[in-house]
């Protein structure tokens, strides 16, 4: 990237930043990465599409990944959440080396620390709203599984629509119940990927309002990619990647 760029780049975060209402009081690391790099084949030759990332999220922060298409955003949150395995580097979450664990290992400490929100929802068409939320919590053995689905549901508005199935709710609708699937276990980290990318503007902001209002009651810590920049100045950060790197976080 040139100097010129780059340097555009930086401005446009500054503004971001400067828009922030609250300050960052160095919390706590619930997130830590040490040179992360991810490669892959191609038919063009080797890929490369996280290059050394290095960062620092803490306990309780809101944080947007924000760059071009192609940047690697989608890949590193994938990596931060082990839904993928790197090339080469270390992810630590809540103080533990994510890919230290075998795949069981991983998908263990996914049902308890992490939840994820989907672009695309990732909703289970043959299960309705309340079956869809409480499966990471039946998954974790919960004996309360069915009253806390429910409860999260009404605190998303759905309260009436948890018998529906995800063909019968509307996009704004199947969204909420991925954010209720994602906070139902109360996890310490949530990850989020284009959350609003596939809604309209007034439904992706009700989301979002959601997201955030959720995030703040539970205290959890939000890390979410979003090309949307209205949405990066509700976070307490950006990361922004340019090439697989992180050439800015402020």
């Amino acid at each position: 990237m040139g100097a010129a760029k780059l340097g555009v780049l930086n401005i446009a975060i500054a503004q971001i930043n400067s828009q922030r209402s609250r300050l960052i009081m160095n919390p706590e690391p619930i997130l830590q990465v040490s040179q992360l790099w991810k490669r892959v084949n191609s038919p063009d030759g080797l890929l490369e599409l996280l290059k050394g990332v290095d960062l620092s999220i803490g306990s309780g922060e809101s944080v947007a990944v924000v760059g071009a298409s192609g940047s690697g955003k989608s890949t590193l949150l994938g990596l931060l959440a082990g839904l993928d395995t790197p090339s080469e580097g270390r992810v630590e979450i809540d103080g533990i080396s994510l890919f230290d664990l075998d795949e069981d290992g991983r998908a263990r400490l996914r049902g308890e620390k992490v939840g994820f929100v989907f672009q695309a929802f990732q909703l289970l068409p043959n299960f309705t709203a309340l079956e869809n939320v409480m499966l990471p919590l039946e998954l974790a053995g919960r004996g309360d599984a069915r009253r806390v689905a429910q409860e999260v549901l009404r605190r998303v508005g759905l309260e009436q629509r948890q018998h529906h199935y995800p063909k019968q709710l509307s996009g704004g609708e199947q969204q909420r119940v991925a954010v209720a699937r994602a906070f139902a276990p109360r996890p310490k980290v949530l990850f989020a990927d284009e959350p609003t990318g596939n809604l309209d503007q007034q439904t992706g902001s009700r989301v979002i309002d959601l997201l955030f209002q959720l995030n703040e009651d539970e205290g959890s810590t939000l890390v979410l990619v979003t090309h949307d920049t209205a949405l990066a100045r509700r976070c307490q950060r950006t990361l922004a990647l340019v090439d697989g790197r992180v050439v800015a976080s402020v």
